[in-house]
């Protein structure tokens, strides 16, 4: 399942993203998004674990919760097209 994640500081590392969503399950991928022309983090990005349930406990854990002095916004990724 793909993970939408917000609001975390912009300095946050893709390692501290993984680090943080591995306390619930495997964690497949991590892809924090960076402003291309400025080249700097924007705060949001994308967390992928392979098993449903661990991403849905995952979610479950850190929405809301208090990281780094932000509270963050968690939820499953939709695809738009």
């Amino acid at each position: 399942m793909k993970i939408f994640v917000a609001n975390f500081h912009s300095l946050t590392s893709e390692d501290e993203l993984y680090g943080l969503f591995s306390q619930y399950g495997s964690v497949r991928a991590v892809r924090v998004w960076v402003d291309v022309v400025l080249g700097e983090k924007r705060g949001f990005g994308f967390v992928e674990m392979p098993h449903d349930d661990h991403a849905k406990r995952a979610i479950r854990k850190l929405h809301g919760q208090w990281w780094h002095r932000r509270q963050l916004k968690v939820a499953k990724a939709h695809r738009t097209s």
